[in-house]
């Protein structure tokens, strides 16, 4: 009976050091993981860009980006009457009177640096200019020379485009699905339009957006350093 007795109270007691032990493995665990885990999250590197946005967190092909608007409209015909009053003046001059050498100097303005940028864009539009007059009795054919600078323009800056514009003002521009290349060909298209049918208010309005936003290259500011002689020196007596 003795033995009988002793052998279940020493199962037992090897039972609860398993269980002690086990216990006491379990919350070491524990606390390693969770400190583990505290030290990823503290000195852990920012998570990774996602594949399909860019460095500024906009996604790529997403066709409804926030878009900033155009200075001016192209019905503005002399700006906004701010500070660029005279320079929205001249704009309008040129428009009406010398068509070419307002895309001349967009295009410039455009271009940047680049040499010949004003005599490759105005010698050709006058050209068309000239040759749609004389054939047709109107500027017809110099639009379709001057709109890849509008789309140019466009996408440079972010602007809002023709077709999102009518969309936004008749209320259905969320409906509209298009992926980016099928947008951006109904841009293209409305740029063209728009160069066709207002092609006078399409210049000036580019030429609007453009000095507000460009400097003209050739107006680089540069240090200049002025030394004066010394002043005349009298001897005392």
């Amino acid at each position: 009976m003795s033995n009988y007795t002793v052998v279940p109270r020493q199962e037992e007691a090897e039972t609860e050091v398993e269980m002690k032990s086990y216990n006491a493995a379990e919350t070491k665990h524990e606390g390693k993981s969770s400190t583990s885990d505290a030290a990823k999250t503290v000195g852990a590197p920012p998570p990774p860009v996602p594949a399909g946005w860019t460095a500024r967190g906009l996604p790529v092909g997403n066709p409804r980006v926030q878009r900033d608007e155009w200075e001016s409209s192209i019905s503005s015909c002399l700006g906004k009457n701010d500070e660029f009053h005279s320079s929205d003046v001249e704009v309008c001059v040129l428009g009406c009177c010398a068509p070419c050498v307002l895309h001349g100097s967009s295009a410039e303005r455009m271009g940047g640096s680049a040499a010949g940028t004003f005599a490759t864009h105005c010698v050709p539009y006058a050209g068309l200019y000239l040759m749609g007059s004389c054939l047709f009795g109107w500027n017809c054919l110099a639009p379709w020379f001057s709109y890849p600078n509008r789309t140019a323009i466009r996408r440079k800056f972010n602007l809002e485009g023709g077709c999102e514009a009518m969309a936004g003002s008749i209320g259905c521009s969320e409906n509209i699905r298009m992926d980016e290349v099928q947008h951006e060909h109904c841009e293209s298209a409305c740029d063209l339009a728009t160069h066709v049918l207002c092609h006078p208010c399409a210049l000036c309005q580019e030429a609007r957006e453009v000095r507000r936003r460009l400097p003209h290259p050739g107006f680089t500011a540069k240090p200049v350093i002025v030394m004066l002689p010394p002043g005349g020196q009298a001897m005392g007596r």
